[in-house]
């Protein structure tokens, strides 16, 4: 049995973007991304609402900033064969700078966390998946916090790609599968993040060296 750690904000975490409540456990993306590897793989779920990539938010009600809490679960899930990382939107916030080359340099740091962590077995140390977020949109009914998100989330895929490809990570653009909504211009109906999970069944399969799942032959 292979193990995933499915790490992110509230775009992981599952939040309707109508009630803020969470989807239905079913529709998380780790939740269809475990139901198509067939019982192969277990996607362990970390999703944190308004998690960074490396910032710090007092006003939150947990530790928001990834670097002071992903050694802790890799620490605790380990060992892991695969780190899923899907953050960024929450680094366009005015109060964390707004702009894409701050999740972009957050981003890198992530994935030398992951790849420096020491783990047990000695040596084990996980694949990285960096997946760009879906970009944000205009919300019909207010504005958006800042007024360059909608044009540095646009920036994502090119920049994640590019710490990927330097840092010896696999990448995956969830932009080209799912939007934001209208209602709040960030998070995702439960259609689109199922369609994120649906997206990374066949990369995850390649990553992990597994069969091809049977809709992606």
């Amino acid at each position: 049995m292979k193990t995933v750690l499915a790490y992110g904000d509230s775009l992981t975490w599952g939040a309707d973007p109508v009630t803020t409540l969470r989807h239905p456990y079913e529709d998380l993306w780790p939740s269809v991304l475990e139901a198509g590897l067939s019982g192969e793989v277990r996607v362990l779920q970390d999703g944190v609402g308004g998690r960074t990539t490396c910032h710090d938010d007092h006003s939150g009600p947990s530790c928001r900033n990834s670097v002071k809490s992903l050694p802790i679960a890799l620490a605790a899930h380990m060992p892991l064969d695969l780190v899923i990382l899907m953050l960024g939107t929450n680094d366009l916030k005015p109060m964390h700078g707004a702009t894409a080359t701050s999740a972009q340099a957050g981003t890198r740091r992530l994935v030398q966390i992951i790849k420096t962590q020491r783990y047990k077995p000695k040596g084990h140390v996980p694949d990285v998946l960096v997946v760009a977020p879906p970009h944000c949109r205009q919300p019909v009914r207010r504005q958006l916090d800042g007024p360059n998100r909608i044009t540095e989330s646009q920036r994502f895929g090119a920049l994640y790609a590019a710490v990927a490809e330097e840092e010896g990570a696999h990448f995956f653009d969830a932009a080209t599968v799912a939007s934001a909504s209208q209602e709040d211009g960030v998070h995702l109906h439960r259609d689109q993040t199922r369609l994120i999970g649906e997206a990374l069944i066949g990369p995850v399969s390649g990553i992990l060296g597994l069969s091809p799942p049977e809709q992606a032959r």
